[in-house]
């Protein structure tokens, strides 16, 4: 979930179990707004828990290489990384075969 969904999703559960009291200022509640206002607090307090234990999504691109060519001579069959830079999630699949000297078939993360 991204930050911005996660403030929205919090402020308006914030709102939802904060104007609950307001059934109680406008009058005696008869039994169907008693449970209206129940049911509008748990919502709304399911809601903000909710919303608190949600991980951010991982930043970065995704790099992909599915059935590459053959590296030689130094190449790179796959996805370079140098240094190990990237956020985002790496995966090869089928590479090539890699002969020659500093050739990779995968994911290079050398500098």
């Amino acid at each position: 979930m991204s930050r911005g969904w996660k403030t929205t999703v919090v402020v308006l559960a914030v709102l939802g179990v904060l104007s609950t009291p307001l059934v109680w200022l406008l009058g005696s509640p008869g039994a169907g707004q008693l449970a209206g206002a129940t049911v509008q607090a748990a919502v709304g307090i399911a809601a903000l828990v909710w919303a608190l234990f949600q991980r951010p999504s991982p930043s970065g691109p995704t790099d992909q290489a599915t059935r590459t060519g053959n590296a030689s001579r130094g190449g790179v069959s796959g996805i370079r990384r140098p240094g190990g830079r990237g956020r985002g999630s790496a995966t090869v699949e089928r590479t090539g075969e890699a002969s020659g000297e500093n050739s990779v078939s995968g994911i290079d993360y050398s500098h």
